[in-house]
């Protein structure tokens, strides 16, 4: 008696060959070239967001906030955590090959806080730290021309 035969194999790529698409994730790279994307730093007195977008600003890559980074809600604002969230991002970014960013600094704006929360240094600082490299740094706060009054009344806040 001899051994039965096996069947033959079906070949090894055969998911390739059913007509599904390689999914690329991220920009395609050229060889020497720097691929670069925009990251949205907002810092509020209550939580820190950083949200990198392709550079239309369309589409985002990585978005992560303090309050992701941390547990205690009295925590969310802190450098600490808005160093957190910006490590969480440049993780994301080496991932996808994203090699650069341009920063766009938010404040409150408004009738409120003139300048970007305590948070968004440290998310600037860490990014600069994991290897992500620096474009154009710019301060995207809204200013009103004329606004409604502070508040504060007439002789202004006194401590």
């Amino acid at each position: 008696m001899s051994a039965p035969e096996a069947a033959p194999a079906a070949p090894a790529d055969q998911t390739a060959t059913t007509g599904k698409k390689d999914v690329q994730l991220g920009p395609v790279k050229r060889d020497g070239e720097i691929v670069m994307g925009v990251a949205h730093i907002y810092a509020s007195k209550n939580d820190t967001f950083v949200h990198v977008t392709d550079l239309s600003g369309s589409e985002t890559l990585a978005r992560c906030t303090g309050g992701i980074a941390v547990r205690a809600q009295r925590d969310e604002a802190t450098p600490y955590a808005a160093m957190l969230a910006a490590q969480a991002v440049a993780a994301r970014l080496k991932e996808l090959g994203v090699d650069g960013v341009h920063i766009k600094f938010r404040g409150e704006g408004g009738s409120s806080r003139r300048l970007p929360a305590q948070g968004a240094q440290s998310a600037l600082r860490a990014l600069a730290r994991a290897g992500v490299k620096i474009g154009r740094i710019e301060d995207v706060t809204p200013l009103p021309h004329d606004s409604t009054r502070r508040k504060g009344g007439r002789r202004g806040r006194r401590l």
